[in-house]
């Protein structure tokens, strides 16, 4: 549904984004993560034509964005991370004005713009000005503009910024339920909303792609690499002799927690049972010892970072 190839954009003698080549197939909810200034909004603003890339191609439903652009934006639903809301208006005309704008057929608005004001929870404020809606409120108006044409791409950026935790979760709920139906690219900030909605991440950095997984594959990069470790009595020397063990990279005391250490450990074997061993034979008094999963927010930092997750 989606195929980038190569994208570059280069602004002032300086790439924004560099080679990017990626596929995201037909239904699926892909999570586009990334830092500040990493290339995220440069990709997705090639995508919907709103920029061209200096060098490479990309495709969306079969067309290509830069020989085809009316073709592929009638077919993609775009949600910038500041909507763009003509605040003087009221809600339900300037719904009605997107889609007679976005060539849906004048029999068919009405009911267009009713189904994403109610997908959307903007039945309350359908007659209201835009401008004096809550930031939140807007962001919903924003989301409607993006879907009411029911396209086959939805590119969201940011699209629970500014709303309550009980907004967030209706609107998580609601990008849930375009898999299938829509294939959607989701930027954020909030790692949460990944795990919550996508089943594939693509991580981006310094304008070239990190990481490109499924969710699952790259929660697995997180097992059995970290170690908690207590241990009655902890004399001169344990952290050294645990640090001995082929495998371990580091040992560190964890604060707040008498005879507690975090082991750091390559991954490539486990090295439980030789600490155990060793705990026994000194008669450190073995107290507690579990495996810790890397969180999703420290594999993205480790990524980001360069080191291996």
């Amino acid at each position: 549904m989606i195929e980038a190839n190569g994208l570059t954009k280069v602004f002032g003698g300086r790439p924004a984004v560099d080679g990017v080549t990626f596929t995201v197939s037909k239904g699926e909810i892909l999570g586009f993560l990334g830092p500040n200034g990493a290339g995220k909004t440069t990709t997705m603003r090639i995508l919907t034509g709103f920029i061209p890339p200096t060098s490479g191609s990309a495709r969306v439903a079969g067309f290509d964005v830069q020989d085809e652009p009316i073709e592929v934006k009638k077919r993609i639903g775009y949600l910038p991370e500041h909507p763009p809301l003509y605040r003087e208006m009221l809600v339900r005309p300037f719904l009605q004005f997107v889609a007679t704008i976005r060539g849906v057929p004048r029999r068919e608005v009405k009911a267009k713009v009713d189904r994403a004001i109610e997908r959307c929870g903007l039945s309350t404020v359908a007659g209201r000005l835009i401008g004096l809606l809550s930031k939140g409120f807007q962001q919903r108006v924003g989301l409607a503009q993006a879907i009411l044409h029911d396209p086959e791409v939805l590119i969201l950026d940011e699209p629970t910024i500014g709303l309550d935790p009980s907004q967030i979760r209706e609107i998580r709920n609601l990008i849930k339920s375009f898999a299938g139906e829509h294939t959607v690219i989701l930027s954020t900030h909030i790692l949460a909303e990944v795990t919550m909605t996508c089943g594939r991440v693509l991580i981006i950095n310094e304008g070239k792609i990190a990481t490109d997984e499924t969710l699952e594959r790259l929660a697995t990069r997180g097992e059995t690499r970290r170690i908690a470790l207590r241990l009655a009595r902890t004399g001169d020397g344990v952290a050294e002799a645990i640090g001995a063990i082929p495998g371990v990279l580091s040992v560190r005391r964890e604060d707040g927690r008498d005879g507690a250490f975090i082991v750091e450990t390559d991954g490539a074997r486990d090295v439980r049972e030789e600490i155990a061993a060793k705990a026994v034979g000194q008669s450190w008094g073995l107290l507690e010892m579990r495996t810790l999963t890397l969180s999703l927010e420290d594999i993205f930092i480790r990524i980001i970072r360069g080191e291996a997750a």
